[in-house]
């Protein structure tokens, strides 16, 4: 196994985290996990995670934890970081001046601008970003619905500096078949906008609409609402130095085609009137857009309608 000396913490169980949890498990990681919700923690506890659809695996794991501070003061090595973007200050406020400065520190979200918010009580050396290509939705809360995994996953150091934890985790992955790969900083931050750009495509506008990712990509007006979204995130990503994949519209719709009847995590949260990630995805693309003078008019109205609702669902 890949992972037998890594000691790692997975902090939000949704989906992703989950998925991550029982795969370094399999492979022979030392796995604590966290989250703040008491009758998925129970259920774990009982009967594990489980996976379903695309990847059938399960774990079970001995060490659940309900709290950061408490998982922060256990015997972990490596820190992964899945809960939503707009949760990350509130937690980093909770850390506060515990943080332990040997720890790894991994950002396994979506987004864009998180490392900024973790270096309010990490430094920066501590951090690696790690961009997933699968997704699932909750079956229970202690199962997942794997809907697709458009491989490989991307794994990194921000700055370089731990490299050889990255590979570690990258190693870890791939001895179970999750493949992953190990890249610099600069890749990372590619490999970032471009998960970025893709969620800005479709997230916001299935949130918006209720349809899946597989109806939003069967109607010609949709179709060209997603397009003109990405083709207003590569212009920015360009201005800002990003080197994205070659003929990249070819490549976001070949990935749309394949997600089939999956519900983004922006859209489950919305649909669920909970707080969502919009800050982090669509509304990134519009701040770089002023600051390069683009205009990014269907990024802006993706946002202002998601936020319109949110507003909504808080007063109802």
């Amino acid at each position: 196994m890949g992972g037998k000396n890594l000691k790692i913490g997975i902090v939000g169980l949704g989906p992703v985290g989950m998925i991550l949890a029982v795969h370094f498990r399999e492979a022979g990681c030392d796995v604590a996990v966290c989250d703040i919700i008491q009758e998925k923690l129970n259920l774990i506890r009982i009967d594990g995670i489980k996976l379903e659809g695309k990847i059938i695996r399960s774990a079970r794991f001995d060490r659940i934890y309900s709290s950061v501070n408490a998982l922060l003061q256990s015997d972990v090595n490596i820190i992964i970081f899945s809960v939503k973007a707009n949760q990350d200050a509130r937690i980093m406020k909770q850390i506060g001046t515990s943080a332990n400065k040997d720890l790894n520190i991994v950002i396994a979200q979506n987004g864009i601008g998180a490392e900024k918010i973790f270096t309010s009580v990490f430094d920066e050396s501590q951090i690696l970003r790690m961009v997933v290509n699968f997704a699932g939705n909750l079956k229970t809360p202690n199962t997942v619905n794997v809907t697709f995994f458009n491989p490989p996953n991307y794994v990194a150091s921000v700055n370089d500096t731990r490299q050889e934890t990255a590979q570690q985790l990258t190693d870890a992955l791939n001895s179970i078949s999750m493949e992953t790969k190990c890249v610099n900083s600069s890749v990372i931050k590619d490999k970032a906008w471009e998960k970025n750009i893709l969620n800005s495509g479709l997230s916001a506008l299935c949130a918006i609409t209720k349809l899946t990712m597989k109806e939003a990509m069967t109607f010609p007006e949709t179709i060209e609402i997603v397009k003109q979204a990405i083709v207003e995130g590569v212009e920015v990503a360009q201005a800002e130095g990003v080197k994205l994949k070659a003929h990249f519209m070819d490549f976001a719709m070949n990935y749309f085609g394949n997600a089939g009847h999956h519900y983004p995590s922006l859209a489950v949260d919305l649909m669920n009137k909970s707080e969502t990630e919009i800050e982090f995805i669509n509304q990134k693309i519009v701040e770089y857009g002023c600051k390069h003078n683009i205009r990014t008019d269907v990024n802006l109205s993706l946002t202002n309608l998601v936020k319109a609702i949110t507003y909504k669902n808080r007063v109802l």
